[in-house]
């Protein structure tokens, strides 16, 4: 009584760490697990959204996006990027990057046709490209500097390719892909006549190395998709605003699927969005110090309780090898919800064959200092079974 498709793919193992952590603990629960702040988001935006409920702005917006958001996104992305955006032909206001990602790929990609994806990769991905009929065709990315071999990727495009996908910087490693990486995989999606979609939800933190958008590289803006969002840069993941920028053409597309998927994004939100989509630079540097500042302290206590933690250089995740504990990913994150109340997420959930994720563990640390010091206390009192 189930379709084929969705039996190839499981429900999210980050959000099903989440649940048993709650489940067993309660408000007691450390989660790590998934990528969500523990602390406030910024007051000037949320004073905006209890204004713009106030006037009244509680019904549909444009399917497309409020006009005052999608000026702001054309505004701020010509700002950090230098790229001029039509906000009247090359915007699309989602619900979420989940959904701005499956509707770009429901839109620009057939059944039978074969998508590119850098493996570990955010859980998503896979699961999109089964929804639309399409073959996801893996590349590795390898620890400890997740590099990617670029033979390898040559060989992953021939002519059923239809598109890569890209996140920069990248869930759940925190690799920030260099310019040279992307202007060699641009070259290839420019030989092969193949679309660039793009994830940069966490553009703004970068702890080492530059932010680049691979639309911004010669050839590149007419054949790319540039995906981001609100949730990581302003607290505000229950909100669900992301917005897809895209050539008019793609763009048309996208909006057609966009407005089937779920019509349109919460309009009072988009109107206070608008706000924090202005927030001065200042904002941006004030945010990265605080993250590197629990970047720091979460790879210090990893190390102390016996992980092998891979630095990230951008994003907020904590890639780690778990050999040393003589257990598989699974069992040993199940354990720290058991023994210790603190949620992870099990590498194999990153990966297309689970196998090859069976010795890593990712951490988030989106959270405050004071839920980082304690989690630090209870990974003191993890046994290792080895």
């Amino acid at each position: 009584m189930i379709s084929r498709k969705s039996g190839l793919f499981t429900e999210s193992v980050i959000r099903e760490m989440t649940r048993l952590c709650l489940a067993e603990h309660g408000e007691n629960c450390l989660n790590l697990a998934q990528g969500f702040p523990d602390f406030a988001a910024p007051a000037e935006l949320k004073e905006a959204a209890v204004e713009a409920i106030r006037k009244d702005f509680n019904q549909y917006a444009t399917t497309w996006g409020a006009k005052v958001m999608r000026d702001a996104i054309a505004a701020k992305t010509q700002h950090f990027r230098q790229m001029t955006v039509d906000a009247e032909t090359e915007i699309t206001v989602c619900c979420g990057v989940t959904e701005a990602m499956l509707s770009t790929i429901l839109a620009l990609v057939d059944p039978g046709d074969e998508v590119i994806i850098f493996e570990p990769f955010y859980e998503n991905y896979g699961p999109d490209c089964i929804l639309s009929g399409a073959t996801p065709v893996v590349v590795p990315l390898v620890a400890p500097d997740w590099q990617f071999d670029r033979d390898q990727l040559r060989k992953a495009f021939n002519a059923r390719t239809r598109a890569i996908i890209i996140n920069t910087p990248h869930n759940p490693t925190g690799k920030v892909y260099s310019r040279d990486e992307l202007t060699f995989i641009a070259g290839l999606c420019q030989e092969f006549d193949v679309l660039a979609i793009t994830d940069e939800i966490y553009e703004h933190l970068v702890y080492r190395g530059e932010h680049v958008s691979i639309a911004t590289l010669d050839g590149m803006r007419d054949r790319t998709v540039t995906i981001n969002g609100l949730s990581k840069t302003y607290s505000v993941t229950g909100w669900r605003l992301a917005y897809a920028i895209a050539p008019a053409a793609m763009t048309s597309a996208i909006r057609k699927v966009h407005d089937f998927v779920t019509v349109g994004a919460p309009h009072p939100l988009q109107v206070a969005a608008a706000t924090a989509l202005r927030f001065p630079d200042q904002y941006y540097l004030d945010l990265l110090d605080a993250y590197r500042e629990r970047r720091g302290f979460l790879l210090e206590i990893l190390d102390g309780a016996g992980f092998k933690a891979y630095p990230p250089d951008g994003a907020y995740y904590v890639m780690t090898d778990i050999s040393s504990f003589g257990e598989d990913d699974v069992s040993l994150a199940h354990r720290m919800v058991r023994d210790i109340g603190l949620a992870t997420v099990p590498g194999s959930s990153f990966y297309l064959e689970p196998e090859r994720g069976r010795r890593q563990i990712r951490f988030s640390f989106p959270k405050k200092m004071d839920t980082l010091r304690r989690a630090a206390d209870r990974l003191k009192k993890l046994r290792r079974v080895a």
